[in-house]
């Protein structure tokens, strides 16, 4: 609203100096004249380019359609000028209104983009539009470069050479064992206790295989044979297992395993995350009381079986009992709950 106000203003005071110069002499008119000429230079030399809204063009364009030629040379603009007004003007009315771009990419085909990269390194971008192409998403290997380039993920050679440890463990966790020591001071005795376990990286079954204070390399080696006592003919089932470079795992421990078909995987010096899941144990074992296996193995839930425990011992849940029981373990250190009748 204030800008047509300001136009009827513009156009009142124009009409007022037409009015004005009607009753002017020759004379004067050409004093005012001059006088416009000369404050139209000094405007130039102190403001060579003056910033006009459209309100100011359009009463420039009306008016100085009504000057001589030889007039029009010495306005503000230029008659050039002028005409690109006018040209522009023309050209955005009949102008369709233009696309703002392509329309941004699904984030669902993003995230599916970035799972089959990820699922599939020896994938490319055809590889990956074939595939959603197959489910209904039709994406361009252009987009699909896109969106894993912004992921970071790199191409197909790259990324197939490349694997992370982090990768190589989800991967193999079925078949991988993972084993380390931990310690426990009695408080009896006085004397520090070392407790080698073993864990199943699939399934996060450990075996505590036994209790010594001299843990050295006879004993490891027998505790080897103990595990592979343990597993039984689930022994095929497993291919590495995992181990830092501490002095109680001698060469003969490594053969014992070998025997049977696992590979033993030395993590590298002074990098306790290669052995991510046995050391994860390590902290359960130690905040949540070490005589608490049962209860670990049995009835524990671990997230990541998805809030189940390695081996339930669990009743089968009948839900038409209602009543929940508390069962107190370890003198109550711990509950365990189920239904009874």
């Amino acid at each position: 609203m204030v800008v047509p106000l300001r136009l009827l203003y513009l156009m009142f005071c124009r009409i007022a100096e037409w009015l004005t110069l009607l009753a002017a002499t020759s004379a004067a008119k050409d004093v005012e004249i001059l006088v416009l000429r000369h404050e139209n230079a000094v405007l130039r030399r102190q403001n060579p380019k003056p910033r006009l809204d459209w309100t100011d063009r359009a009463a420039l364009a009306a008016l100085i359609r009504l000057l001589p030629r030889t007039l029009k040379a010495h306005r503000l603009v230029t008659p050039a000028t002028v005409l690109r007004w006018h040209r522009r003007l023309v050209a955005r009315h009949w102008t369709f209104p233009s696309r703002q771009g392509r329309p941004p990419v699904d984030p669902v085909v993003a995230g599916l983009v970035e799972q089959m990269a990820r699922d599939n390194p020896g994938w490319g971008y055809q590889s990956i539009q074939g595939e959603l192409l197959g489910l209904g998403h039709r994406v361009s290997a252009s987009t699909i470069r896109r969106i894993l380039k912004r992921l970071g993920i790199p191409p197909t050679p790259v990324r197939r050479d490349h694997t992370t440890w982090r990768r190589f463990l989800s991967t193999q966790a079925s078949t991988m064992l993972a084993c380390d020591f931990f310690h426990v001071d009695c408080a009896l005795t006085l004397k520090r206790l070392y407790v080698f376990f073993v864990l199943e990286v699939g399934s996060r079954y450990v075996h505590i295989l036994g209790i010594t204070a001299n843990p050295d390399g006879r004993w490891t080696v027998q505790q080897a044979r103990n595990l592979l006592m343990d597993l039984g003919e689930r022994a095929d089932q497993f291919t590495v297992l995992i181990r830092d470079r501490a002095g109680q795992f001698t060469d003969a421990f490594d053969t014992a395993l070998a025997d049977t078909g696992i590979t033993v995987c030395k993590i590298p010096p002074r990098s306790p995350r290669a052995n991510a899941y046995a050391e994860r144990f390590v902290l359960t074992a130690r905040t949540e009381v070490t005589d608490r296996m049962r209860h670990y193995n049995g009835r524990r839930p671990h997230r990541a079986l998805q809030l189940r425990p390695p081996r339930s011992d669990r009743p089968v849940v009948d839900r038409t009992h209602e009543r929940i029981k508390r069962r107190p373990v370890l003198g109550g250190l711990i509950n365990e709950y189920e239904r009874a009748a």
